[in-house]
């Protein structure tokens, strides 16, 4: 059996050790969406800066409000039948933030196919280049009805093949 040049396998293994399919995007960095949160005094650990499991939160709320910005909303999800679930996440801390810092959420998604969305995020200090986090997240579309993954809904992915091709060349 001949080998098949790398460049041709269909498969790539992801940070996530998931087998994921190749971004036919070709790996090009869509325009993240951003949005900004200010870390509240409750979500400090014993240490003093914000608890680990706080950090998820805010990466779903950045993917929510992402969506919603694009015009997927609850209600659009219901009609569509189903929903986004966040299946898996690996999550790099890199820095701390203590309370009443000003965060930035950055994320964009780096790939779709049937049901699996794979999802990364930066968070920084506002108006800082220094990343705090870096996050990526496996996502897969559910049908509400019966709570088993479904294609990602064509409306969902036309919305981010737009984005790609607005991308200069």
């Amino acid at each position: 059996m001949q080998s098949v040049p790398s460049e041709y396998r269909p498969r790539v293994r992801s940070a996530l050790g998931t087998t994921k399919y190749r971004n036919k995007w070709k790996g090009e960095k869509l325009t993240p969406f951003t949005t900004e949160i200010r870390v509240r005094h409750y979500e400090m650990d014993a240490l003093g800066h914000v608890n680990n499991a706080v950090y998820q939160h805010y990466l779903e709320h950045a993917a929510i409000e992402h969506l919603e910005h694009l015009g997927f909303t609850l209600d659009r999800y219901r009609e569509l039948g189903g929903v986004f679930v966040m299946r898996r996440i690996e999550i790099d801390y890199l820095r701390s933030a203590a309370s009443g810092d000003r965060l930035e959420i950055s994320t964009w998604i780096e790939q779709m196919r049937g049901p699996r969305a794979v999802r990364r995020y930066e968070i920084r200090l506002a108006g800082s280049d220094e990343i705090l986090l870096k996050a990526e997240a496996l996502w897969v579309w559910v049908e509400v009805t019966t709570m088993r993954p479904r294609a990602i809904p064509k409306q969902i992915i036309d919305i981010f093949e737009a984005q790609f091709q607005a991308l200069p060349t």
